[in-house]
C-alpha cells in the first residue's frame, strides 16, 4: 500500500476488453453465491496441489466478472463468497466464532481529482492531480483546507534515535508542509554505512514517513517520487491513489494521521526546488549526510481538498483445520484477496484484474488447504487460512486481524504469506523476502534443498518488499513470518530470463489492467514447486513442538520474546 508487491517473475499477455462499471456497493452482508462463486461445484478439484486447480481458481478470481476485487464493491461480494465456497468444499471450519467472515470496518474516501495544489512562490503556479501530484486525506472529513502552509524540505523525513538520525532536528514543522524523499538515507548515495545502504528499512516506507510527519505536527506531507527510490514508476502511484481509497476507522487505528498527504513527480520537485534557489540533485546529496538540516523552500502551499466519504465495511475470510493434538496452537497461511477494482474514468479496459497480484496467492492458500485436509496423519496444530482485505490500501485487513486475532498471537507458531506468485516456470532458487530474518528459514532450507533449490534474498532489497505485504503486521507484533517469492534463476534462461520477466511485469502489468490470467503464456510448474515448498514448512510446524523465533539482532525478536512470556488464556 498500500498495498500492496511485485512478483520477481511473471510473463503475461496483454488483452483488452471494454466493459461498463457498476457503482461500488457497501459490503454489509454476504450475498447468495453468484454463478461465478458456485462454479466451484462444477469443477473436479483434486485434494493434491495441482496446477489445473490453481489455474481454475486464478482464472475465476481474476475474471472480469469479479470486477478487479475492490473492497466494498460487487466484486468483493463475489470474491469472499467464492473463497468461502472453496473453504467449505475442502472441509474447513469457520474460523471466526462460527463464521467464515471477519468484518473490517472501513472508511472509503475519494478525493476530487480536479483538486490542485496552489504553490505561492516567486511566481505562483499550480500542480495538477495525476500529472504533477496525487493528494488525499485520512481524516474522514469531506473538506480539508490548508491555506498558506510554509513548505520545508526535511530530507528523508526520518527520525531514528537508535541510529542517531533526525531529519526534523532543529525545525518546528507544526502547521507546515513537509517535502521529503522516498527510501532511506544511504540509498541514493549508494552508501552502505548509512542505515542499510541499498536495502530499505521501515524508515524508507512512505507509510512511515506520513506517520512521522503527523507525529511532528505537520499540516501536509509530500513525497518526491523517483523510479529507483520507490521501485516503481509514476503510473503506479497515480493508479494507486486515484479513485476510492480505503482506511480503517480512526477508532480502530491509533496511528497518527495527517490532514493531507500525497506525492509529487520529480519534474514538479525540480521546479519547486529551483524556484527556491535550490538544486534538487544537490539536496539529494545533502540529505544523505549526517547532520542534515531541514531547508525552507521559500514557498507556501494551499489546497482546498474535497472528498466523498462513506463508512463501509469489508471482510477477511477465515477458515480453519483444527489440530488433533494441540488445537489451541496454529500455523497461519495468508494471502490478500483485494485488488484495484474498476476505474470508471478510464476508456477501454478499465478493470484491474489482479491475476498475479493476488489471485495467485488466494488460489495458493486454497490449494495448500486442500493438501492439509487430505493429509494423513492429520496435523497436530491447527492450520488457519486467512484471506485478507485492504492490502492495496495499506495492509489494513491484516492490521485489523492482528488487532482482533482469532488465535492469540503467542499461540501462532508462524505465518506464511503468499503474495504475487511467479508464473514463469521452474527456478533453481527461492527468494526469501527479508532473508535472514527468522528461524522459519531453517525449516524451509532443507525442503528447498530437496527441490535442488537455494535460498537467497530478494534481488531488489531497495524496494522494501518485506514492509509491503500483510505478514508485516504480524512481524511488528512479534510473530515470525515467512514471505517467499518465486526464484529469479530460471531453469530455462537463467538469471537473464528472470530479470527480463521481472522488468516486464513491473513496467507493463503491475497495478495495471494488463495483470490478467493467460493460459497460453503462464508456466505453472514453478508454482507447484513454490506451493509444495511452503506447504512443507507448514507441515513441519504443525507436526512439531517447535516455536521458531526471529534471529538474534532482529528488530522483531523483543516483541516475540515478550509475548511468549504471557501464559496462554484458559
Amino acid at each position: 500500500m498500500t498495498r500492496s508487491l511485485i512478483a520477481l517473475a511473471a510473463v503475461l499477455a496483454l488483452s483488452a476488453s471494454a466493459c461498463k462499471r457498476d457503482q461500488p456497493a457497501s459490503a454489509q452482508a454476504p450475498s447468495p453465491p453468484t454463478p461465478a462463486a458456485a462454479a466451484a461445484s462444477t469443477y473436479a478439484f483434486d485434494p493434491a496441489i495441482r496446477s489445473e486447480d490453481f489455474a481454475e481458481m486464478v482464472k475465476t478470481l481474476s475474471s472480469d466478472a469479479f470486477e478487479g476485487r475492490a473492497p466494498g464493491s460487487i466484486g468483493e461480494e463475489k470474491t469472499v463468497e467464492y473463497i468461502k465456497a472453496q473453504f467449505e468444499r475442502i472441509g474447513l471450519q469457520p474460523g471466526n466464532s462460527g463464521s467464515f467472515f471477519q468484518t473490517v470496518p472501513m472508511t472509503e474516501t475519494a478525493a476530487d481529482e480536479a483538486t490542485t495544489l496552489k504553490i505561492a512562490a516567486a511566481t505562483p503556479y499550480e500542480l495538477k492531480f495525476g500529472s504533477d501530484m496525487v493528494i488525499g486525506t485520512r481524516t474522514g472529513k469531506t473538506n480539508v483546507k490548508i491555506d498558506g502552509s510554509e513548505m520545508v524540505f526535511v530530507g528523508y523525513g526520518v527520525n531514528a534515535p537508535e541510529l542517531k538520525w533526525n531529519d526534523y532536528a532543529g525545525v518546528d514543522v507544526k502547521g507546515k508542509t513537509v517535502v521529503m524523499l522516498v527510501n532511506d538515507p544511504g540509498f541514493h548515495a549508494n552508501d552502505d554505512k548509512l542505515f542499510e545502504g541499498k536495502r530499505m528499512t521501515y524508515y524508507g516506507r512512505w507509510t512511515y514517513k506520513f506517520e512521522e510527519a503527523a507525529r511532528q505536527g505537520a499540516a501536509a506531507a509530500l513525497i518526491i517520487h523517483d523510479d529507483a527510490g520507490a521501485s516503481y514508476g509514476w503510473d503506479v502511484v497515480k493508479n494507486s491513489w486515484s479513485g476510492a481509497q480505503f482506511d480503517l476507522r480512526a477508532a480502530d487505528d491509533p496511528a497518527p494521521r495527517l490532514p493531507a498527504q500525497g506525492w509529487i513527480t520529480a519534474d514538479a520537485a525540480k521546479k519547486m526546488f529551483g524556484d527556491a534557489g535550490l538544486d534538487l540533485a544537490a539536496q539529494y546529496k545533502a540529505a544523505n549526510t549526517s547532520g542534515f538540516k531541514a531547508m525552507p523552500l521559500k514557498a507556501k502551499l494551499s489546497v482546498d481538498l474535497n472528498s466523498s466519504i462513506d463508512e463501509k465495511q469489508s471482510r477477511n475470510v477465515i477458515g480453519v483445520l483444527p489440530g488433533v493434538a494441540r488445537a489451541d496452537e496454529a500455523v497461519v497461511y495468508m494471502a490478500h484477496w483485494d485488488h484495484l477494482g474498476k476505474h470508471d474514468d478510464e476508456p477501454g479496459d478499465n478493470i484491474y484484474n489482479g491475476a498475479v497480484d493476488n489471485a495467485t496467492g488466494v488460489a495458493g492458500i486454497i490449494e495448500i488447504a486442500g493438501a492439509f485436509a487430505a493429509q494423513n496423519p492429520k496435523p497436530d496444530r491447527s492450520v488457519v487460512f486467512l484471506a485478507v482485505t485492504l492490502e492495496e490500501s495499506g495492509l489494513l485487513g491484516s492490521k485489523y486481524y492482528v488487532a482482533h486475532p482469532t488465535v492469540p498471537l503467542n499461540r501462532i507458531a508462524g505465518v506464511i504469506n503468499i503474495d504475487a506468485m511467479s508464473v514463469s516456470g521452474k527456478t533453481r532458487d527461492i527468494t526469501v523476502v527479508g532473508f535472514g530474518s527468522s528461524q522459519l528459514e531453517d525449516i524451509l532450507k532443507p525442503i528447498a534443498g530437496q527441490q535442488q533449490r537455494a535460498l537467497h534474498a530478494e534481488t531488489n532489497t531497495a524496494a522494501g518488499y518485506y514492509f509491503r505485504s500483510d505478514h508485516f503486521n504480524f512481524a511488528k507484533a512479534g510473530v515470525p513470518a515467512l514471505y517467499v517469492d518465486g526464484g529469479d534463476d530460471f531453469v530455462d534462461g537463467g538469471k537473464a530470463a528472470g530479470e527480463a520477466a521481472a522488468k516486464d511485469y513491473t513496467e507493463n502489468r503491475y497495478h495495471k489492467p494488463a495483470d490478467q490470467y493467460d493460459a497460453a503464456v503462464w508456466k505453472l510448474d514453478g508454482v507447484l514447486d513454490d506451493l509444495n515448498a511452503v506447504y512443507g514448512v507448514g507441515r513441519e510446524l504443525t507436526s512439531s513442538n517447535a516455536w521458531p523465533n526471529w534471529y538474534e539482532g532482529n528488530a522483531f525478536r523483543a516483541a516475540r520474546d515478550a509475548s511468549m512470556k504471557v501464559p496462554p488464556a484458559k
